[in-house]
This record gives structure tokens, sequence and C-alpha cells, in this order.
């Protein structure tokens, strides 16, 4: 990053290009991400989504809680083959849960992913759309140490995302 910008600067040197007409601005991304409302509603996408599997995860993790407590309440009373029934009834419980959670996480995180993907493509189009309708020559995101607040135009990212229809 550093060095595509020294290289712009560079570029602008040899151009002869004013740096008094040099409209620069930034936006704080990570700042963008937190309030842009497209953000929430992917996240109650994702949630509306993957509470069924969710909720038949702590489903399943229960009932292995369960069986786990009647092998020791009942296992004085229980015949070795009522117990062994059991544990490995529970063994096999045990694998299907884990199987189910490695692919529920698996699943979320590639969805996350897209959803991720989808929001950030539309925020670069309302950067672009903001930099073309304010004639900055340069916006810069990420990787900014300071910039002072007439060059940071997040305020207006956010607020042009919020007025955007979901």
């Amino acid at each position: 990053m550093k060095t595509k910008i020294a290289l712009f600067l560079g570029l602008l040197f040899m151009t002869n290009v004013s740096f008094a007409n040099l409209k620069i601005g930034i936006v704080n991304m990570p700042a963008v991400l937190e309030k842009a409302p497209q953000a929430e509603k992917a996240k109650k996408r994702l949630e509306q989504e993957f509470s069924p599997r969710d909720k038949q995860l702590v489903a399943q993790q229960k009932e292995i809680e369960s069986i786990a407590k009647k092998i020791s309440k009942d296992a004085p009373v229980m015949s070795k083959s009522q117990q062994a029934k059991l544990e490995k009834d529970i063994s096999i419980k045990k694998r299907n849960a884990q199987r189910a959670q490695q692919e529920f996480s698996q699943d979320f995180n590639a969805r996350r992913n897209e959803e991720q993907g989808k929001l950030q493509s539309h925020i670069v189009e309302v950067i672009r759309s903001i930099a073309k309708d304010q004639s900055f020559d340069l916006l810069l995101t990420d990787g900014v140490v300071y910039a002072g607040e007439q060059i940071d135009v997040t305020t207006q990212v956010q607020q042009k995302l919020a007025a955007q229809p979901n």
C-alpha cells in the first residue's frame, strides 16, 4: 500500500500536477462496515438461514449430555450390555455431532464470506460514486495513520449507504 502511494505521488511530481488543486480524501472502512445498514441486514439473513441448524446442533448436544447423565446415574443398576450399548450410542452421537458442527462452521463461514464480499463491493461502488460526484483525485482506505476531518469522507459513505434501499 505504501509503495502504491509513493508511486502515485512520484508520478504526480513527474507530471507537474499542482498539489493545491489535488483533492484527496480517506474512508475508514472498518467504521463503514460497522455502521452500514446493509451489514446488519446481511447478519440477520445469516442468522435466519443458519438458526435452524444451530438449534439442531444444540439439541444434539443436549441429547448426548442426557445419555451421559443416564449412564452415570443408572450405571450401578444397569447390566454390562446395557451400559456398553449406551456408551456406544453416545460415541456415535458425539461423532455425528462433531461432523455436523464442522459442516455447519464451513457452510456458515462460506456464506459469511459471500455476504461480506457483496457488501464490500457495494461499499466500493458507493465510494467511487462519492469520488466522482465530489471530484476527488484520490480516495484512500485502510492503512491511514492520520487524516484531518476535512478529507475524511467516511461519514458521507455511511450516510449514502443508509439512504439506499436495503
